[in-house]
């Protein structure tokens, strides 16, 4: 009688004692909202991790899961892929440019990974340290000096960068960008055969710097529509007086500039209802660059 009332009371001593779940090798998690597929292995590669802590109880009963049995933490889902790399290889891989360094930083702190919180502290002093010692720049000024000065590794290889900016710095000239651009017209006759008759081109527009576009067009350049525009500020109010692309690219070529883009768009309409006639009208852009 007591054996037998021994082994009915196993099941309940089970039930009310602590349930052991173990962990599966492939484990989903909801991370604010994004999921994530990883391995077990993954999750505890970092030790004292936050991760490491919750998956490396011997049961997995007491964490949290949302609708659908999936392990969830309320953190930035976005930035979890960062930490989750990290993770895999123990290496920081971020995007150019990237703008969440101070958040993945907070994010590195949460989940306990002092090594990645290390490697995201030296690059956030650097960009401080360059934006309080940067050369003096205009905030529009997006000229590709900067974007490879902020690339490199040492604060004297993006003061160089800085000193090509100023005037001087290359044989007294800047490198940058011009853009024209003009709209054109031409009507296309029923038979293909039949010579288009185009319009001469009304006016030739410039985008840039205004010192650049002032130092290429000099007194070409009309500036009634942005007279009193700082040469270190971007426009694209400026046109020229003369009306011959050919004109233009010369200049453009004097000074030095090479072209290194173009584009155009262009839209349809009929001339007359009574005739297939077809008005063509364009607009067409190109870019030049001066290192």
């Amino acid at each position: 009688y007591l054996c037998k009332a021994a082994s009915m009371a196993l099941p309940d001593s089970g039930i009310s004692g602590e349930e052991v779940i173990p962990f599966p090798e492939i484990i989903e998690l909801n991370v604010g909202g994004q999921v994530y597929i990883t391995r077990y292995s993954t999750l505890t590669s970092v030790p004292d991790s936050l991760l490491w802590e919750m998956f490396s109880q011997k049961s997995a009963k007491g964490l949290a899961r949302d609708t659908k049995g999936r392990f969830f933490v309320d953190r930035d889902g976005f930035l979890f892929r960062y930490i989750l790399d990290y993770m895999r290889d123990q290496q920081l891989v971020l995007p150019d440019h990237f703008p969440e360094r101070g958040r993945l930083q907070r994010e590195a702190e949460f989940f306990n990974l002092p090594e990645l919180v290390k490697l995201l502290a030296p690059k956030i002093s650097k960009q401080n340290s360059l934006g309080d010692e940067g050369c003096p720049s205009d905030p529009e000024d997006s000229s590709p000096g900067i974007d490879s000065a902020r690339s490199l590794g040492s604060l004297g290889a993006a003061a160089a960068a800085c000193a090509s900016l100023v005037p001087g710095a290359m044989d007294g000239k800047r490198s940058g960008f011009i853009t024209i651009g003009y709209r054109g017209s031409y009507t296309l006759g029923r038979d293909s055969h039949t010579d288009a008759k185009f319009r001469r081109v009304a006016r030739i527009m410039v985008c840039g710097k205004t010192s650049l576009a002032k130092e290429v067009f000099g007194e070409t350049l009309n500036e009634s529509r942005d007279p009193d525009r700082p040469p270190e500020r971007y426009t694209s109010r400026y046109y020229l007086k003369f009306t011959f692309l050919e004109q233009a690219f010369d200049k453009l070529a004097d000074a030095g500039f090479h072209m290194v883009a173009c584009n155009s768009t262009g839209t349809c309409a009929f001339a007359h209802e009574q005739t297939d006639d077809k008005i063509w009208t364009s607009y067409t852009e190109y870019v030049f660059y001066r290192e």
